[in-house]
């Protein structure tokens, strides 16, 4: 319904050197750190910018105020939207109308398949360009972009270039950690899809590699995991009778979620499907070898030489909660058993394991800084300094 009343684009929009980056800001998810990540380096180089927090399904007199304030002042300040094209005329309709004429507006969106659901085609028709942070999702959205004339740019998350807190002072009993433990780390939102994220598959892998071996301690770290029970109690049931495997639901802040993972020894994602991969990136960004299933987005930065991919199968799509069973969607099952083997490898050589971590800062530093970004801008018209 949204798309019915929703502000129509404007055709030849204005430019001036300010960027205003909107979205769920203040949400644990990956489309929220995306938006914080981006302001972050802009920030840092010295991009006249603005931050807004905006929820496409619920209004806020205190967001609206803000919106007007930043709105009003940049009237013709680019409008990158990091929110899902379902959403993008929700969005919209919580912005003031009439500050969004003659405004470029970018749709900066993720998707974890390789086809799209219909009701993203509603959201084509309010943006001027669509930015992803991954070939696999540029793929995805290449068809309806072609279908309504858009631009679609990757422009991966530029998290070499975020904000990075000094977190040596925050201990790992502060964060719930055993103090004298080898940590594997599997980081993951409940509702970014139990099934996609797949915990059970690391669970598998873990059990198999490590047994109950005191010595070593896997920290499930879950995001919203009291809002979906049933998905907890399969994770539970799939623990039992396990002491060193460990469900921490606790609250993080970003200074606290960078610290977990500095007192990570390894960090291990077997998704079945990812956008970008943010959790995999972040830990290989601070040193740490990482253990991911080999296809989708990670599959674009993660190889032998800077991490330890896992085969896969591609098998169709099954969702519980039907958010991702498509027509012709298939995502990848991974072999819990190389899986395990990785682990195994990683702990047995302490300098195997290091060393494939300094081999993945180097890439991540390489790959994931501003400069898609500082281009992207150049392109539609801000002026920025890339030197």
């Amino acid at each position: 319904m949204g798309a019915f009343f929703a502000p129509s684009l404007s055709s030849n929009p204005l430019i001036d050197p300010h960027v205003i980056i909107g979205g769920e800001v203040s949400r644990a998810s990956g489309l929220g750190e995306g938006a914080r990540v981006m302001f972050q380096a802009l920030q840092k180089h010295h991009i006249s910018s603005s931050l807004l927090d905006i929820s496409p399904y619920s209004l806020s007199l205190r967001h609206y105020q803000r919106a007007y304030r930043v709105l009003s002042t940049h009237r013709y300040a680019p409008l990158i939207l990091h929110i899902n094209a379902p959403q993008i005329p929700f969005a919209l309709l919580s912005l003031p109308r009439s500050l969004l004429k003659k405004r470029k507006i970018i749709g900066y969106w993720a998707w974890e398949l390789s086809v799209l659901p219909k009701d993203w085609e509603a959201g084509f028709r309010y943006v001027h360009e669509i930015w992803v942070p991954s070939l696999f999702v540029a793929e995805a959205v290449k068809p309806l972009a072609t279908k309504y004339h858009k631009i679609v740019r990757i422009i991966p998350h530029p998290i070499a270039d975020r904000i990075n807190y000094p977190v040596e002072h925050i201990t790992r009993a502060q964060l719930g950690l055993p103090k004298d433990k080898l940590v594997i780390l599997v980081s993951f939102s409940l509702s970014s899809s139990f099934a996609r994220k797949n915990p059970i598959a690391s669970i598998l892998a873990f059990r198999k590699a490590c047994g109950n071996d005191p010595n070593i301690c896997l920290i499930l770290k879950i995001t919203y995991g009291d809002e979906y029970q049933e998905d907890l109690k399969l994770i539970k049931k799939a623990i039992q009778g396990y002491d060193n495997i460990i469900i921490n639901k606790n609250i993080l802040s970003p200074q606290e979620n960078q610290a977990l993972i500095y007192h990570s020894d390894i960090v291990m994602s077997l998704h079945r499907s990812e956008g970008f991969g943010l959790v995999p990136a972040e830990a290989m960004l601070v040193g740490k070898a990482v253990i991911v299933t080999n296809w989708s987005a990670t599959f674009e930065f993660i190889d032998q030489t800077c991490g330890m991919p896992v085969d896969y199968q591609l098998v169709p799509v099954k969702d519980s909660r039907q958010v991702y069973e498509l027509k012709g969607a298939y995502w990848a099952e991974p072999d819990s058993d190389m899986a395990a083997q990785a682990i195994k490898k990683l702990i047995q050589n302490p300098y195997y394991r290091l060393a494939l971590g300094r081999a993945a800062c180097q890439k991540t530093l390489q790959t994931f800084n501003s400069q898609s970004l500082l281009e992207g801008l150049s392109a539609i018209g801000v002026i920025t300094d890339q030197g």
